[in-house]
């Protein structure tokens, strides 16, 4: 399976990004690639008001995705914000494989963490998703996700050999080595590639030094072993990569840890 990143940096314009994101699929096709994966709120950067830019997935945004895919026979999943009904939006991933109705995922876990509220502007959502794409099972995660283990355990249950992570990864002390940590332990976890895909640095320094989470770059492929196979500098970059999913195979018999996993009943707090 060749599944391309697209380490891009969207702005505050939703059009501008969407072109972006056409752009970077004719590439991934012309490279042959299977599925593009896209940073979280590709549709539009964090540190600016989400409701005005909140469109349904059966709105322009998501349909002009869904072009892109259709055109080019690429599946994209890109991060776009969708109307949550109670005055927030949920922070969604679109996902657009060729010849198939659109689908989303709404970040379950919510950015409440280094001084920064997300839930304060943006719905949880509840449901993990785990998608077809060219003959194999693509789960999906996004940004803080990556903290919560057994989300991933749960994608791998599902059939998920690949796990997608579209992020915007807030900077500060500390968070690259969290980021580079999280991409193979979670690699690890569920015995599935992790395909993690992060907003590139921003060139603008007032950007780039916003309390909101902008992104760092980074970029990178985990496998089941927990090995990287693509790390990605801070800047804008794209790339094609190979994923030998004969290697999940391997991995999960060899740690067993999906079949090996015991649930641990909670404490009474009584007790």
């Amino acid at each position: 399976m060749k599944v391309a990143i697209a380490q891009v940096n969207s702005g505050e314009d939703p059009d501008e990004n969407l072109a972006l994101v056409k752009a970077e699929v004719q590439r991934a096709a012309a490279d042959g690639a299977d599925l593009v994966v896209f940073p979280e709120a590709t549709m539009c950067r964090f540190g600016v008001p989400l409701g005005p830019v909140a469109q349904p997935l059966d709105g322009p945004w998501a349909t002009g995705v869904k072009a892109a895919a259709d055109e080019t026979g690429v599946a994209v999943i890109a991060g776009m914000f969708t109307p949550a009904g109670d005055g927030r939006v949920h922070n969604t991933l679109v996902i657009a494989v060729p010849g198939q109705p659109v689908r989303g995922y709404d970040k379950i876990h919510l950015y409440d963490a280094f001084g920064f509220t997300e839930s304060s502007t943006v719905a949880p959502g509840a449901e993990p998703v785990v998608v077809d794409v060219a003959g194999r099972r693509v789960g999906v995660a996004t940004c803080y996700d990556i903290r919560f283990p057994e989300l991933f355990t749960e994608l791998a249950r599902r059939g998920a050999e690949v796990i997608v992570v579209p992020a915007s990864w807030g900077a500060g002390p500390g968070k690259l080595e969290q980021w580079r940590l999280l991409t193979s332990a979670r690699a690890l976890d569920s015995g599935s590639y992790v395909v993690a895909v992060d907003q590139a640095l921003p060139g603008d320094p007032a950007v780039a030094e916003s309390p909101a989470p902008t992104g760092t770059g980074h970029s990178r492929i985990s496998d089941p072993f927990g090995s990287v196979v693509a790390d990605y500098g801070p800047g804008r970059q794209s790339g094609v990569h190979e994923l030998d999913l004969a290697v999940v195979e391997r991995a999960r018999a060899a740690t067993a840890v999906l079949d090996n996993r015991r649930d641990i009943p909670a404490q009474d707090p009584t007790d």
